[in-house]
């Protein structure tokens, strides 16, 4: 099953480790590998031909010299695409294959993409390393009802529910908070939403006590990184994997993962 825990807290490099390498294409997937980081957080779109493509945004303006909506775009347009880093545009059955030891924590962005997502994960046997994240979750829960075994994050209403939980010092599954038993095995958060604050040792006690893992993004300072590691929470999701990994040296809490495919 996709790895929501290690034996220390985990680096999950946010769109790739977009502060290092070009975000969310194979090169910066490579980079990681050769940092012993093996968790990917990426994010994925539908082409015009209905292929499930890695980027953040819609468009593909502000990370290749071209403009346009990614769902209006075939994929034989997109993969001529190149940034002004180097970087290329890659599909997530191309990841799947050409990475067969990583973890992917891929957001679904889309209504559109959600579905068609779950068949490439289906199709490349790759539930085992896949984790679905969505903000909607409506998404999440039509996603775990056609497929048990899938792993998801929980969705922004029933973040919120746990948020409320923790202060109110009351069970998650008191305000319907789904976890493991339902599919979702990692609360994926920012430290604070506005004003509010999310991450408190109430908040990380609450999601631990239903059986999740807390990962907290996007983590880029040192005194961040401290902070929430102070708290205890289990993953950090960031644009500097190589500088999370450092952090956990130095507190003597890095200890590598085996690869996905030495499962």
């Amino acid at each position: 099953m996709y790895r929501v825990l290690g034996e220390g807290p985990l680096i999950l490099a946010h769109r790739g480790g977009g502060a290092e390498a070009p975000e969310n294409t194979p090169e910066a997937f490579q980079a990681l590998r050769d940092i012993q980081v093996f968790h990917v957080e990426t994010d994925a779109h539908l082409s015009a031909d209905g292929q499930v493509v890695l980027n953040h945004d819609p468009k593909v303006d502000r990370t290749y010299p071209a403009k346009g909506e990614i769902r209006q775009m075939p994929w034989s347009q997109l993969e001529q695409l190149r940034g002004v880093d180097g970087g290329r545009m890659i599909r997530l059955a191309d990841a799947l294959e050409s990475f067969p030891d990583m973890y992917f924590n891929v957001d679904a962005k889309s209504a559109e993409v959600a579905l068609p997502l779950l068949d490439v994960v289906r199709e490349h046997e790759a539930l085992g390393r896949v984790l679905i994240a969505s903000f909607d979750e409506s998404r999440l829960r039509l996603l775990r009802s056609r497929e048990p075994r899938l792993v998801t994050s929980l969705g922004v209403a029933a973040v919120t529910r746990l948020v409320a939980a923790s202060q109110l010092a009351q069970p998650a599954t008191r305000l319907r908070v789904p976890g493991p038993l339902e599919g979702v095995w990692a609360v994926q958060v920012p430290e604070k939403m506005s004003v509010i604050r999310v991450v408190d040792r109430r908040f990380v006690a609450t999601a631990h006590a239903l059986g999740c893992a807390v990962h907290v993004w996007t983590v880029n300072e040192e005194s961040q990184m401290h902070r929430l590691l102070d708290l205890g929470v289990d993953g950090l999701i960031t644009d500097h994997p190589t500088l999370a990994r450092r952090i956990l040296e130095e507190r003597g809490q890095w200890v590598p993962i085996a690869p996905a495919n030495a499962e």
